[in-house]
């Protein structure tokens, strides 16, 4: 059982925030500092702060400013001792992840960085850039991330994965994409299933076009996801 952790709140915010997302919040920041799959608790606290540190890091901005993003050549700003293959797919991920190619994924398998363990790194990057990120939209500092929890991952491979022609091996149906692509490592995919029903909708939600009661109608939700997607350069 995860230990509590100090509740985020978030009553000093220039603008109202709904009660159900600090609670989700709080949860998230939990299960972040917890040993997961292939990662202890302290593993996953440096996956996150290696996140944050990428926006700092004079490779990564050299990289983003290249035509390639293998005409810069160098070392990170490293701030653990995460092996180098999980910093550089921590800061490629966090900095330039709209031109990550498989030839790139391949070159972090050939040193060591296994898919199931890369999975549950994008699990861990996704939550706390999520979070973080809806920090400076609301015009609140970002939350310091919680002591580890001791303990080891627990190691478990889904039995009912297979090549279905991504970059990692994932389950057939059942989710959206997005979600799917994380099936390797299933507590993520919980993971960004509860943020992402307080954050947009929840999956039931998504072909019914519902609001799930939020201030803006499901119109307005797609036409600002469609401008952030593109200035993302997301995939989808």
């Amino acid at each position: 059982m995860l230990k509590p952790v100090l509740a985020i709140r978030y009553d000093h915010a220039p603008v109202p925030v709904r009660s159900d997302l600090p609670e989700a919040h709080t949860q998230a920041w939990q299960r972040l500092a917890a040993p997961g799959t292939w990662w202890t608790g302290a593993q996953r606290v440096a996956i996150a702060a290696e996140a944050r540190a990428a926006a700092d890091c004079g490779l990564c901005r050299e990289r983003k400013a290249s035509l390639s993003s293998g005409a810069a050549v160098g070392r990170h700003a490293s701030v653990s001792d995460l092996p180098e293959a999980a910093v550089e797919a921590i800061h490629r991920i966090s900095s330039d992840p709209g031109r990550l190619s498989k030839r790139w994924f391949d070159a972090l398998a050939s040193q060591g960085l296994g898919d199931a363990a890369y999975v549950e790194l994008v699990g861990v990057v996704s939550t706390l850039v999520s979070i973080d990120a809806f920090c400076r939209a609301i015009g609140v500092p970002p939350h310091p991330v919680s002591v580890p929890e001791p303990g080891e991952p627990t190691r478990a491979r889904p039995a009912d994965v297979a090549d279905l022609g991504a970059w990692v091996a994932m389950r057939s149906g059942g989710h959206p994409n997005v979600l799917r692509a994380l099936s390797l490592v299933p507590a993520e995919v919980a993971n960004l299933r509860e943020l992402g029903a307080v954050h947009y909708v929840g999956i039931d939600e998504l072909v019914s076009l519902g609001a799930g009661g939020r201030a803006l109608d499901r119109g307005q939700m797609e036409l600002l996801a469609g401008r952030v997607y593109a200035l993302r350069e997301c995939f989808y």
